[in-house]
């Protein structure tokens, strides 16, 4: 079994799929302890993929979406190694758009019936006073495209129009992009982490995410928070608010049509009610701190390395037909202990 894992410097990068070199290298020594035959690649150019179509792997891994180009189209690998018939890991470029643009996730899973924060898109200018606004205050502000909360921060809450106009203006000017504005949902905030198996099941791990309190008195996950790692990832000890995040993430993750793995982000009203924040389908895989791996680890006692092979499970399945013995006694323990888990 040859495999190749692929990542791109991504400094240029809103969305850094699996993170930094690091987590590309966590996940290279994760794979090597299964036994195989891996290569990480940093791509920059088509020479460098074609490169890797030459080698013909038995199964790409994507940990980022697409190789960024100044002077030209970006190639997004799900399409580039779709038509050169390599076996990569991850969802299609189609399912990938809900991943990039939080308003086309939000419009298509309402249309299938799934709640979400009541939502509008802005620029500065484009509402004249409070009355004109769509949804009442309080609201939240953020970049439609951005990951790791990339344009969050205190001032992302807003109560007046006021601060609606300055922080509209700020993220335009930022990210030249209409801005994601959405009600404020004062509820508890929770992801969810999913893998589908080779037989099609899927194995969701869900827990709570605690930001420290902000200046303003408040829960906000903002950029600052998850660059500094100062947020607590808990176990969900209320399993009947546990099954309703599961099974939200559980509804949005197929009702996305999504492949392998993703993580789904939730949060819920004071009253409780879960709904869709957002889709993550190249969730990051820093072994220390990403919430991926992070809520394996809490929910099912998993190691890292039982979350990459099981994050693999479905792409060496599309090889052989069959998945991969563990081939390390580590690794056998920990096969029997997802084996365990209650598949959904």
């Amino acid at each position: 079994m040859k495999i190749d894992i692929i990542t791109t410097p991504n400094e240029k990068l809103n969305e850094t799929g699996f993170g930094s070199l690091d987590a590309s290298n966590s996940l290279l020594l994760a794979i090597k302890n299964m036994g195989y035959a891996v290569k990480l690649n940093i791509c920059e150019t088509k020479g460098d993929l074609d490169a890797i179509v030459k080698r013909s792997p038995d199964l790409v891994v994507l940990g980022v979406k697409y190789i960024p180009f100044e002077n030209d189209d970006d190639i997004w690998l799900a399409d580039y190694f779709s038509q050169h018939e390599i076996n990569f890991t991850g969802s299609s470029r189609e399912t990938l758009k809900f991943d990039s643009n939080k308003i086309l996730a939000k419009s298509h899973l309402l249309n299938k019936g799934i709640a979400t924060a009541k939502y509008f898109t802005a620029i500065p200018g484009k509402y004249k006073s409070e009355s004109d606004l769509p949804v009442k205050f309080p609201l939240f502000l953020k970049p439609i495209d951005a990951a790791n909360s990339n344009g969050i921060d205190d001032l992302s809450f807003v109560n007046n129009f006021s601060e609606y106009e300055n922080k509209i203006s700020s993220l335009y000017n930022a990210f030249k992009l209409p801005v994601l504005v959405e009600e404020y949902l004062d509820g508890r905030e929770f992801t969810a982490a999913v893998i589908r198996t080779s037989n099609n099941k899927l194995v969701i791990s869900a827990v709570e995410i605690v930001p420290p309190i902000s200046t303003n008195g408040l829960r906000i996950l903002s950029e600052k928070v998850k660059k500094d790692n100062s947020e607590k990832l808990i176990a969900i000890e209320d399993n009947e608010i546990k099954n309703r995040v599961e099974q939200l993430a559980d509804d949005v993750f197929r009702h996305l049509n999504a492949r392998d793995f993703g993580r789904i982000d939730i949060k819920a009203n004071k009253s409780g009610h879960c709904l869709f924040i957002e889709a993550n389908l190249v969730p990051g895989m820093t072994s220390s701190s990403s919430y991926f791996p992070k809520a394996f680890e809490i929910a099912n006692n998993l190691t890292y390395d039982n979350v990459v092979h099981m994050m693999l499970e479905k792409g060496f399945s599309r090889v052989h037909s069959i998945v991969p013995k563990c081939k390390t006694q580590r690794l056998k323990q920990n096969c029997s202990a997802f084996s365990l888990l209650n598949y959904v």
